[in-house]
């Protein structure tokens, strides 16, 4: 299974903390899953770090992707024409671009923001 995982998973995963869930884990775990880091996600950490609302080193998240056997998905733009379609079920700009990404590769979007549940069938909730 292809799995895009949000931005806090990425980051529960990488400072193995409790909040991530036992299903998460194991989901991300599981060697015949291909686990996605989107741009979109390093962007948000970039940001959030710089303003002051997340303590994060990009570079060093950068650096543990492939000792996570983590891909990164760049943002194409096939991925922007996606978002043009997508409901207004949720604003937050980075949220929606991990949408679009899922649906359009496609592959599933595993987080623990129940609202991106209303999108698809493609949201793995944990």
């Amino acid at each position: 299974m292809k799995l895009l995982i949000d931005t806090h998973i990425l980051l529960w995963w990488l400072s193995d903390d409790a909040k991530l869930t036992e299903n998460a884990h194991q989901l991300i775990a599981t060697p015949d899953n291909a686990i996605f880091v989107s741009h979109a996600s390093l962007w948000e950490i970039q940001i959030k770090a710089m303003v002051g609302k997340l303590t994060a080193n990009l570079q060093d998240i950068i650096q543990q992707l492939p000792e996570n056997n983590f891909q990164q998905l760049p943002i194409h733009a096939n991925h922007l024409l996606a978002l043009g379609m997508l409901p207004q079920h949720h604003q937050d700009p980075f949220d929606r671009m991990l949408i679009a990404q899922a649906s359009h590769e496609p592959m599933h979007l595993l987080t623990h923001d129940q609202q991106l549940g209303n999108y698809s069938e493609l949201v793995i909730l944990v």
